[in-house]
């Protein structure tokens, strides 16, 4: 199992938010979203300055989901 962040992209599509909006928002660098984009581990401090940043909760921007699942989507955001 892994950590998959669409609740994430999701969520800012919902919300207008660019991704560049949510790095100055939450003051967490380009190199962090972009792991995220790649369905990358992050730390937690990164995950609480976007929930923070959204005022949400940290199930509301991910899921575990199986790694095969998050390979495919990966792919298809290449």
């Amino acid at each position: 199992m892994e950590f998959s962040y669409n609740r994430l992209w999701k969520m800012l599509i919902d919300r207008e938010i660019k991704k560049m909006d949510l790095q100055k928002m939450s003051d967490v660098s380009g190199a962090s979203i972009t792991k995220m984009g790649c369905c990358e581990n992050v730390t937690t401090d990164v995950l609480l300055r976007i929930c923070e940043a959204l005022d949400c909760q940290v199930e509301d921007i991910m899921e575990r989901v199986d790694k095969k699942i998050i390979r495919l989507e990966c792919r298809l955001e290449e």
